[in-house]
């Protein structure tokens, strides 16, 4: 037996809950990583897993086995990047995650510079608003809006993301213009549901006065790109991030409202589990992002 190829079998079994994914990530057959994982249990003489035909979970004996494990095997691929030319050229599969309106917007149209300038890289981009387990879904690095709730994860800022009211022109002249955030109470406002205070917009005052209003409106969505085009077919007044009505701001289509008070501004981070020694690929791949999104987000430019 391969010990240290049936440890690392082991691990991805365990990271995943799943042979057939763990056989996915390491480019191998489901049947040998289930003998590798099998022949381990034999020479620990211990079960690693709780097997049926529906579950898998770990035993109390495996857990603990890959607590050490998952070190071991942190620390002996920190050794081969500190010595292997890996470390100054980026090369191999990149796993990025990334929310669907600022990936679909913003990221996918970075994605081909960035394959331009490293040719020995290549990227798989999943793109969902689902909060992901970078460690246990496998993935190298996050971009992420808000604040970080992680503590294993590292995180670096890339730009800023400023949150503005905005509606259409047509909606105005026809609804009229709000003067205070009270005011927006009389108005068709359109919530984001995959925020947690959906009808509870917050402001700050021109005086730095913290200020709550609880708005309603026919249309929720928990997407932003929806908002967006229901703000733009004059459905309401729509609370969104800059880097999704930057254009139509700047062409006039959309219009903000209220831009004494201030909405709550978030960041945009790229995020990535905690390494001794940061793979090239990621590093390569946070510096282009931080060079192309920030600190003055092109979004944000007027014309």
């Amino acid at each position: 037996m391969d010990l240290l190829a049936a440890i690392e079998a082991f691990v991805r079994v365990a990271e995943s809950n799943s042979f057939s994914e763990a056989a996915r990530r390491l480019r191998l057959s489901k049947s040998v990583v289930s003998r590798q994982v099998s022949a381990l249990e034999a020479e620990l003489g211990v079960r690693l897993f709780h097997r049926t035909t529906r579950s898998l979970a770990l035993t109390e004996a495996g857990r603990g086995y890959f607590e050490r494990t998952t070190r071991i095997l942190e620390e002996l691929e920190a050794a081969r990047l500190a010595v292997s030319h890996l470390q100054a050229t980026p090369r191999g599969l990149l796993r990025v995650n990334a929310p669907m309106s600022f990936g679909f917007l913003h990221l996918a149209p970075a994605l081909p510079d960035f394959l331009a300038l490293y040719p020995d890289v290549s990227v798989d981009l999943v793109m969902n608003d689902r909060f992901v387990d970078l460690v246990e879904e496998g993935f190298d690095v996050a971009v992420r809006i808000g604040a970080l709730e992680d503590s294993s994860l590292i995180a670096r800022r890339l730009a800023p993301v400023r949150r503005v009211l905005c509606a259409s022109p047509a909606y105005l002249a026809a609804r009229g213009v709000p003067g205070s955030p009270d005011e927006l109470m009389s108005h068709d406002c359109l919530c984001n549901s995959n925020i947690a205070t959906l009808h509870e917009w917050r402001f700050l005052a021109p005086d730095g006065k913290p200020c709550h209003v609880d708005v309603k409106g026919r249309l929720r969505a928990n997407n932003g790109d929806a908002l967006r085009i229901a703000a733009l077919r004059h459905l309401g007044i729509a609370n969104l991030p800059s880097f999704i009505v930057g254009g139509d701001l700047r062409a006039g289509a959309l219009v903000t409202v209220l831009d004494a008070f201030t909405l709550q501004d978030m960041t945009l981070n790229a995020v990535y589990p905690h390494a001794r020694y940061l793979s090239p690929k990621v590093r390569a791949f946070v510096d282009f992002l931080a060079e192309r999104f920030g600190p003055r987000p092109y979004w944000d430019l007027v014309a």
